[in-house]
């Protein structure tokens, strides 16, 4: 198991499609999830996609931890999973906003919309097939961490860039994003 290097917006391995994964059970795979889960945990991270490691390949590690679970989404927690060939699909066209960050992207966060319940699928590295639907945190963050798959990051997806700062700036100066979608919000 070794740390890698995470790769910063801007990277050309962030902004290209990653490759289909041939064979899930290879041992080259295996090292690479190992890998990817000790970078995204010593980076106090909830998901890592293998391009972010410098890796063109649709792999996907992520956990939901208790404390960011919703019990109004239907949210539940869920263990470390490795995704291999993962695929997503939007069940209804319900968005949510919320705050997300990312490794790639280090400091800042931005309000991003997502689909409120998806599906998806994939395999372990064991060759298992994994379905699921999911809503809440684990919806967003199985969205956020395929997206690096395809080349896309986060404020990419931002509709509004008044909600994009640096994560020291939001502490000292918290915005309620209820209110501010109201309306209501600081202007300045």
């Amino acid at each position: 198991m070794a740390l890698r290097k995470i790769a910063r917006m801007g990277n050309p391995v962030l902004r290209a499609p990653a490759a289909a994964v041939e064979d899930p059970q290879a041992a080259a795979v295996a090292y690479l999830a190992r890998d990817m889960i000790a970078t995204m945990e010593d980076a106090g991270g909830t998901g890592i996609a293998a391009p972010q490691v410098y890796e063109p390949l649709r792999i996907i590690v992520f956990r939901v931890p208790q404390e960011r679970v919703s019990e109004l989404a239907g949210d539940l927690p869920q263990e470390r999973t490795v995704l291999v060939n993962p695929f997503v699909e939007p069940l209804g066209r319900e968005r949510t906003l919320a705050w997300e960050g990312c490794l790639s992207v280090p400091g800042l966060r931005g309000v991003v919309p997502r689909y409120s319940k998806i599906g998806y699928r994939g395999t372990t590295l064991e060759g298992k097939a994994i379905e699921r639907e999911v809503t809440g945190f684990h919806a967003r963050l199985v969205q956020h961490e395929c997206d690096h798959l395809d080349g896309v990051l986060y404020p990419q997806r931002m509709t509004d860039h008044r909600l994009f700062a640096f994560l020291d700036e939001l502490e000292r100066h918290p915005i309620d994003l209820a209110a501010f979608l109201a309306g209501k919000g600081e202007r300045e």
